[in-house]
């Protein structure tokens, strides 16, 4: 079992920048991929960024070169964070982290005004 606690994000200007932080305890060691998700009014959900239990990372197209994902471990927990800058509208969205596509963050909403 892994539980997943997610916060960060908010309201953002065009160009801003914003910070999403998912801490997941439990079972940790036997999660093999961290994603970020997002959910947009009116899209289908989409795969922002992953990172492996080895350190590969994957991005979307839409946010390569202004998202990062990143991991630490501490404490008997692993906080994976989505550092998101040069943010676009189009960004706007509620974001979810999940753990091996089974657990999953309680989700927050990332709004970026133009």
């Amino acid at each position: 079992q892994v539980q997943l606690e997610q916060s960060g994000g908010g309201s953002v200007q065009a160009g801003g920048s914003l910070t999403l932080s998912c801490v997941a305890s439990g079972r940790i060691g036997a999660i093999l991929t961290m994603d970020w998700y997002r959910a947009a009014p009116g899209k289908q959900r989409e795969l922002v960024a992953r990172i492996r239990r080895v350190g590969s990372t994957n991005y979307a197209d839409s946010v390569k070169g202004r998202f990062t994902i990143s991991r630490t471990n501490a404490n008997g927990k692993m906080t994976v964070d989505l550092q998101m800058n040069n943010l676009k509208p189009e960004d706007t969205a509620v974001y979810y982290c999940a753990a091996d596509y089974t657990w999953w963050g309680q989700g927050t909403q990332v709004t970026v005004s133009s």
